[in-house]
């Protein structure tokens, strides 16, 4: 065999090579992509924030005792209605008592004292005037001195009188605390409601609350008339709550019913969800208050409850499923200027690029075009679209791993659904 024999059959088989490698080239880049569609069409949308908490009255109070003393009478027990102003317990009122007695005491003591204080500062006046009329008449009969010793006394027992006078305030002072501690001992109520917590008994020792408010609450009144949802939304969700939006809320303790209730109030300050001080890298909530339009009488505080808040709703408007909305990062779009930006005015990463949201829309070859998209509101399920997409067109609609690593152009497939098999007998689907 010759060399140009040769040469020519390695190039044959070169050629031949390539050929092969271009058609598996070909085929590979042709595989059609099995994914999900979906036509675009109107729905009703409403988005809303859903979060947990506890049911509780807008208005409680914690009674504490003034005073230290033994329960010596307890007339309500827990879950009685009480009006504002009714008689709830006695603290034994003997200490006390006493006390006022020793400041009356004190008192008839001190106006004694002022009324001989004055008595004498009459009789040292007299004496005085009485010197120094001698003193005028027979200046022979009476000293510059004793004049001056008259005065003198009589200068001290003003001020004498004074002080009584002084001390007389300070023992009126001293029985109107004695008699307002008398009055702390018999505890009334100072709103009317429902007793929801007693946590003492007849015969136990209600101690002050200066020092620890906690362990000196005798009992906590609640008025159940009006009830608030208290729930922590997370700082990504606030922001879309105003005051005065409808809820929907679902008290665990009545789980076949839900109640209607709006937002009433918006904590301006965070919560840590662990409980401590907020910091940087920690996630944190806002305190929402949701009042209960319609609470069942048998709602109790502490209740656990989920608000659903609407903040948006949306009548025959286009949408898409949420899944179908893709990223494609630094893609460079013939309509850059019109794509919506990742992050709602993030700057662009490069000059003439952008980070851009949009569908991949089903062409008539099938074959798939990225095409940016403005949406609105989120649903549970769907977007709003606001521009980039019109009713009948197809987009494709999922998997989520199908959309992630698709390409502008790629061809698709649309699934099949699967074949659901007949369950075995006495199978529960």
């Amino acid at each position: 065999m010759t060399n140009a024999v040769k040469y020519g059959i390695g190039v044959v088989v070169v050629v031949a090579v390539g050929a092969l490698a271009y058609v598996a080239q070909q085929k590979g880049q042709t595989k059609a992509v099995e994914v999900r569609t979906e036509k675009i069409e109107t729905r009703d949308l409403v988005a809303s924030v859903t979060a947990s908490g506890q049911i509780q009255p807008r208005t409680k109070v914690n009674v504490s005792a003034d005073v230290t003393g033994k329960i010596v009478r307890l007339a309500v027990k827990e879950g009685d209605i009480v009006k504002k102003g009714q008689f709830l317990l006695q603290i034994d009122p003997e200490q006390v008592t006493a006390a006022l007695q020793r400041a009356e005491a004190g008192l008839a003591s001190s106006k004694a004292q002022e009324a001989q204080s004055r008595a004498n500062l009459l009789q040292a006046q007299r004496n005085y005037d009485r010197q120094l009329q001698i003193k005028k008449q027979s200046p022979e009969l009476v000293s510059v001195e004793q004049v001056e010793q008259l005065k003198t006394q009589t200068e001290v027992s003003t001020a004498l009188l004074e002080a009584a006078g002084f001390s007389v305030t300070q023992a009126v002072a001293s029985v109107r605390d004695a008699r307002q501690a008398l009055t702390r001992t018999t505890i009334v109520a100072p709103m009317s409601g429902k007793i929801t917590r007693l946590v003492v008994q007849e015969g136990e020792t209600a101690i002050m609350g200066t020092l620890n408010k906690d362990a000196a609450t005798l009992l906590t009144i609640s008025d159940m008339s009006i009830l608030e949802t208290k729930v922590k939304v997370d700082e990504t969700d606030v922001a879309r709550i105003s005051l005065g939006d409808s809820a929907i809320i679902q008290i665990d303790a009545f789980p076949d019913t839900t109640f209607v209730g709006r937002v009433v109030e918006i904590s301006n300050s965070s919560v840590a969800k662990s409980g401590g001080a907020a910091t940087g890298d920690q996630a944190i909530d806002y305190e929402v208050k949701v009042q209960l339009l319609n609470p069942p009488i048998d709602t109790r505080p502490d209740f656990s409850a989920t608000a659903k808040i609407v903040t948006a709703s949306r009548s025959k408007v286009l949408s898409i499923p949420i899944i179908a909305l893709t990223v494609r990062e630094n893609e460079k779009l013939p309509n850059a200027d019109t794509a919506v930006t990742v992050g709602r005015g993030q700057p662009a990463k490069e000059v003439g690029k952008r980070d851009v949201e949009g569908v991949f829309v089903v062409g008539t070859d099938n074959k798939v075009s990225f095409r940016p998209v403005k949406v609105g509101i989120a649903g549970e399920r769907h977007f709003e679209v606001l521009d980039g997409l019109k009713v009948g067109e197809t987009i494709v609609a999922g998997t989520y791993q199908a959309i992630r690593e698709l390409k502008d152009g790629a061809v698709i497939r649309t699934a099949k659904p699967e074949d659901k098999k007949p369950l075995a007998p006495g199978k529960k689907p």
